[in-house]
């Protein structure tokens, strides 16, 4: 009979019990003392992570960041295998216990062995994305010698893969990239432990939850048992049989209730809760395993709207989902501190969630950093699969490169390793299982099949407008643009990528790096601009692979520019004011909008395409044009309908008053009113009038009762329209046949402002003032160290600002801690 416990002291008295009664049990991950082999001999690796970033670091092989980089690579070393090795010590085992290794990820194959016996061969360990475990019992010793034979992924194979991110990474991420770690235990191991949730959508006042886990009897004879422990303070037990040998996915077969419960929300509706998961099994009196999982009680749910449109529902409150495409590091080098630095990032830009095209990351970091900062994650495979120049073997135009038995039995299971491994994150809240096109039917009945067993998360088909003969439309749609359009285009109704639906994947192409990155890229002469940029475009062989379009945009709207202070500033204006309009069309569309994700967040390299910041981690102008577009509580000009709304996506109701200025033709003009927002809504607030004028400016302001400001806004808006060739749209955009022009915008502005700067611990206070009687435009505040290097992560609450004649505005500056007398320096820049 199952028998479940309600009882506060219940808990308490188990954990004191479990102490005194548990198996000798070791949880330990390999992550010290490993090398590798080369012909000079073993030099130091780092685990996880793969053979590039271990000869990078030991500088054998350079950093690959400039073409010359990847010519000097000798790329045919990594046609032989490689060896890894290690050490490590455990407490002797007593009888009845055991001992367990687990691979979370290698790439491709691998032999290994331990103390002198192979534990696995390359025709067995291969995949990617596959997760081993071995009992070792036979094999451990006190003192420990792990060997691991890596074998590169050969053509064909489904690897790690970046598309046409970047140039590929010469080893082709070969390696142990993923964790390697060793447990002690009793006769039963436990794994992949989690909790699924349900909530009382209407009053949010209740929850019930269900635990489980994975069960392996690591003994020749039966065991009877109990998996017990808590979850939330709520304790549970339930008794369990299992057969010699046998692997069981256990789940509960009651759920717990919970009253009142912590719920998990993304940051921009509420706090990331959560709560604390200890379950271990029980054989008689002794402890035989246990896990600590960190959960979040929260439920998702994904719809298709009346349109056709996929959306996400979290905890009843429907989502606009706001978010960029994350990349790791090429040669997957990221830490626990440059993920958090990234997420922090997209939280500073107010967006609430990150799609990763792979499963990425080399440990569970950044999915618990996700958890932790109320982030939402989109999780799914690589389009590297499902083209033939990218997987190096043939592919079907529908279904990508997975077409074989053996291909559809190997991803089958990795995606249920996959799975298995992260599902405790709430921050999760769907899987892609297509990217570019759809899983072959015997696949998608996989994935199915075994998610509806051990996942509440619903599956996404395809990231393209797909519809399967399994599952139906995808309800998401993937037209591009990938490169330049201008802030109108998201708002018109011809454009495919516009502001209607789930946009899963969009951008206006070149995004470039502040100046002292590209001079870290490109060294200090970086004009006239010439074919040394081209390295640092995407390795698309059809397009996206010069910088000739945003040329081309700056020549026909500007003029050819005469330096380069000049041609980054109308590069970084092009880069501002389409990124913002882009998140800001799906606001302002919302419900007719459920999502779009900027293509793409970071850069794996460096390099001047699809990034909202650079490689060394500084924002570039579109990073602060997200920042405010996605404010919380905003105003937003609507280029097409001429109109200003007011948007709140918070869960609570916006009370403001709303005020705009509209420069135009030497005459300003000045409205104010007082609106209200409920949450989830669009309002109407302004009628904006440009006609009789080339240009205006538009300066909008949200106010509090108290006039504390709660956010602005400005355009620079020219009444001539660009002229779309729609008939010629391909993937990558739509071209314009006629440029708008901004030559007039030099002549409106003024960059004379003066600072005021007020320093409180590592937080300064500048005051930024224009006493011209022209508009401030597209001012660039820096802060660097006492070398003349910017200092890095700087959160500015506002950049790249444009103020009004005679207007002064207060940004705020917070820095890493640093000793009181280092010397900052805060300007603006060229």
């Amino acid at each position: 009979m199952m028998k479940t416990y309600h009882h506060q002291y219940f808990s308490i008295l188990t954990c004191l019990f479990s102490l005194l009664l548990m198996a000798c049990t070791e949880h330990k991950t390999l992550d010290m003392n490993w090398e590798v082999e080369t012909p000079d001999g073993w030099i130091p690796a780092k685990v996880p992570g793969t053979l590039m970033g271990t000869l990078t670091a030991n500088g054998i092989e350079p950093e690959a960041l400039t073409a010359d980089d990847y010519a000097r690579i000798n790329k045919t070393q990594f046609e032989k295998s490689w060896k890894y090795r290690t050490t490590f010590q455990l407490p002797s085992l007593n009888e009845g216990e055991h001992a367990v290794l687990n691979f979370d990820g290698i790439s491709y194959r691998a032999n290994v062995w331990l103390n002198g016996n192979q534990i696995a061969n390359k025709e067995q360990m291969y995949g990617a994305f596959r997760q081993f475990e071995f009992d070792v019992t036979q094999q451990i010793a006190t003192d420990n010698k792990l060997e691991v034979e890596v074998f590169r992924a050969q053509p064909g194979e489904p690897n790690i893969g970046f598309a046409d991110w970047n140039p590929r990474p010469a080893d082709e991420n070969m390696g142990i990239y993923r964790e390697v770690r060793v447990k002690t235990c009793g006769n039963v191991a436990l794994s992949h432990s989690a909790v699924r949730s349900r909530i009382n959508t209407k009053t949010l006042n209740e929850a019930w939850l269900t635990i489980a886990t994975e069960l392996r009897n690591l003994s020749d004879k039966p065991i009877e048992g109990c998996v017990q422990g808590t979850a939330d303070g709520q304790s549970f037990s339930y008794p369990v049989k299992l057969a010699p040998g046998e692997k069981k996915r256990f789940t509960s077969p009651a759920e717990i209730h919970i009253s009142n419960p912590k719920l998990w929300w993304c940051h921009n509706m509420g706090k990331p809760e959560l709560c604390d998961l200890h379950i271990e099994f029980a054989e008689g009196h002794k402890i035989s395993d246990f896990e600590d999982v960190r959960f979040g009680i929260r439920e998702i749910k994904s719809y298709l709207t009346d349109e056709g449109y996929r959306g996400f529902i979290l905890n009843g409150k429907k989502i606009l989902i706001r978010g960029a495409g994350w990349t790791d590091d090429i040669y997957l080098r990221d830490t626990p501190e440059s993920n958090r630095l990234q997420l922090e990032y997209v939280r500073d830009m107010n967006m609430n969630t990150v799609r990763l095209e792979g499963f990425w990351g080399t440990s569970q970091n950044l999915y618990d950093l996700c958890d932790e900062m109320g982030l939402l994650i989109l999780v799914g495979w690589s389009c590297h699969w499902e083209w033939a120049d990218y997987l190096g073997s043939p592919c079907d135009e529908l279904y990508g490169g997975i077409l074989s038995k053996e291909n559809i039995d190997l991803i089958a299971k990795s995606f249920e390793d996959q799975v298995m491994w992260l599902r405790y994150h709430p921050s999760i809240i769907g899987w892609f299982v297509g990217s570019d096109m759809l899983p072959k039917p015997e696949l998608e009945k996989c994935y199915q099949q075994f998610l509806s067993q051990e996942d509440d998360r619903d599956y996404l088909i395809s990231a393209k407008d797909q519809t399967s003969e399994i599952s139906g439309p995808s309800g998401t749609k993937m037209a591009g643009p990938y490169e330049y359009v201008d802030p109108k285009y998201w708002y018109l109704p011809e454009a495919p990528g516009g502001a209607f639906g789930f946009n899963t994947e969009t951008g206006i192409g070149a995004q470039l790096p502040v100046k002292e990155s590209l001079q870290k890229m490109l060294g200090q002469q970086l004009f006239p601009i010439d074919d040394r940029w081209n390295i640092f475009c995407t390795a698309s062989g059809a397009d996206m692979n010069s910088l000739r379009q945003l040329n081309e945009v700056i020549h026909y709207r500007f003029g050819d520019a005469k330096d380069i202070d000049e041609y980054l500033r109308r590069a970084d204006m092009l880069n501002y004011e389409s990124t913002k309009a882009m998140f800001e069309g799906f606001r302002a569309r919302w419900p007719h909008t459920t999502g779009i994700i900027q293509w793409m967040l970071n850069g794996s390299r460096p390099g001047i395409y699809w990034q909202l910041y650079d490689y060394y981690k500084q924002p570039n102008a579109a990073y602060y044009g997200v920042k405010k577009a996605n404010a919380p509580v905003q105003l937003i000009y609507d280029y097409y309908t001429k109109t200003v709304y007011a948007v709140n996506e918070t869960l609570e109701m916006a009370k403001a008053k709303a005020q705009m200025k509209l420069l135009k033709g030497g005459q300003t003009t000045e409205d104010s009113k007082e609106i209200e927002v409920a949450p989830g809504t669009v309002v109407k607030a302004f009628d904006i009038d440009t006609t009789d004028a080339a240009a205006a400016f538009l300066f909008l302001k949200l106010t509090d009762n108290n006039g504390d400001e709660i956010a602005t806004n400005e355009y620079f808006i020219v009444t001539e329209n660009d002229t779309y060739n729609w008939e010629k749209t391909s993937w990558v955009n739509t071209p314009i046949t006629k440029y708008a022009s901004y030559a007039m915008l030099d002549e409106m502005c003024s960059k004379s402002c003066k600072l005021s700067i007020k320093k409180d611990g590592a937080k300064y206070e500048v005051t930024v003032s224009n006493p011209t009687d022209k508009v401030a435009f597209m001012i660039r505040l820096t802060a660097k160290d006492e070398k003349g290097e910017l200092v890095c992560p700087t959160y500015w609450s506002d950049n790249y600002l444009t103020l009004a004649p005679g207007e002064s505005r207060t940004v705020s500056c917070k820095l890493p801690a640093t000793p009181e007398d280092t010397a900052v320096s805060i300007q603006i820049s060229e």
